[in-house]
């Protein structure tokens, strides 16, 4: 009888905790999401009083970090269906087959909607009584005003916010506003074709350039004098750029990231101390400071550098 009850309890124990079980350990892509958007998060914070936490937790599970089929189709990172929408749609299955959903021309679009969504009628009024802070009321609040069907919504959004420590940019008063604005452009189509990617990395934003693109066409998509991305990439702003090219959009740092403290780089066939420099995002006169080198120094492949 023992062993039966004992059993009995296992098996609870099991099924309630299988719906939250996804998120025991960090993401990489998760990450990514949230380097890449959480500036846009606070700007709608900031607007609408609505916490980041829960925008890019919201964010991160309807979307599947970007990755699901609604969001690579119609940009839309929220699951918003589309009652009383007029623009563009797509259509997905979700509790019915066959459902319509707002599609957006870029990510911003669907941060924006989103803000607007439950800000614009009586539905989820009740929630801006709440502090922004309050993430869990938030949450709670939010499956409590019918915007999911899961019945461990809130746990699962309370679960991510934890995870990731999203609770820290609900205290922001400052945010980035180049990536607010361009990190939710990715996807936008312009006569042209589409607008560059912009990554983060060792805390500068970067592109890929892509054949045909100079300074003067990345600068005026960016909006971002040529002369200074040519300076902040250490070039002249008539050098011709190449496919894959990594291009700065901001000065860079003097050392690497921190997780290269004590890691050299080899230097390999066909690298110059530039290719190194662009590689870790830092200056070029701070990697030959670093490694005590003047300017007669002529790269080897083998030699060992001090990027940190």
């Amino acid at each position: 009888m023992i062993m039966k009850r004992l059993l009995f309890f296992v098996l609870i124990v099991s099924f309630v905790l299988v719906p939250t079980m996804g998120q025991t350990r960090k993401n990489g892509q998760y990450q990514n999401y949230i380097n890449q958007y959480k500036d846009l998060a606070i700007e709608q914070m900031v607007r609408y009083r609505i916490p980041a936490s829960i925008t890019l937790a919201q964010g991160l599970l309807e979307s599947g970090a970007g990755m699901s089929e609604l969001a690579r189709k119609g940009n839309n990172h929220f699951g918003i269906k589309c009652h009383d929408w007029t623009g563009a749609t797509t259509y997905h299955d979700d509790d019915e087959r066959g459902e319509c959903f707002r599609a957006y021309k870029n990510v911003r679009e669907s941060y924006e909607d989103h803000s607007r969504f439950l800000t614009g009628g009586q539905r989820y009024r009740r929630l801006f009584s709440l502090r922004r802070t309050d993430y869990k009321g938030w949450a709670y609040g939010l499956k409590a005003c019918g915007y999911a069907t899961n019945p461990q919504y809130a746990q699962k959004l309370i679960g991510i916010i934890e995870l990731y420590q999203l609770d820290k940019y609900d205290h922001a008063t400052h945010y980035d506003h180049f990536m607010a604005k361009h990190a939710g452009q990715d996807q936008l189509y312009t006569q042209g074709g589409t607008l560059h990617p912009i990554y983060l990395y060792n805390k500068n934003y970067y592109i890929y350039a892509r054949e045909g693109d100079t300074f003067k066409s990345i600068g005026k998509e960016i909006g971002i004098s040529y002369r200074a991305i040519a300076k902040y990439n250490e070039r002249d702003k008539k050098d011709v750029l190449h496919k894959g090219e990594i291009i700065y959009l901001k000065k860079k740092q003097k050392k690497a990231p921190k997780n290269f403290k004590g890691t050299p780089h080899v230097v390999r066939a066909g690298e110059s101390l530039y290719d190194i420099a662009q590689k870790y995002g830092i200056r070029l006169k701070s990697l030959y400071k670093m490694n005590n080198l003047d300017a007669t120094y002529q790269v080897r492949v083998g030699d060992t550098l001090r990027v940190r």
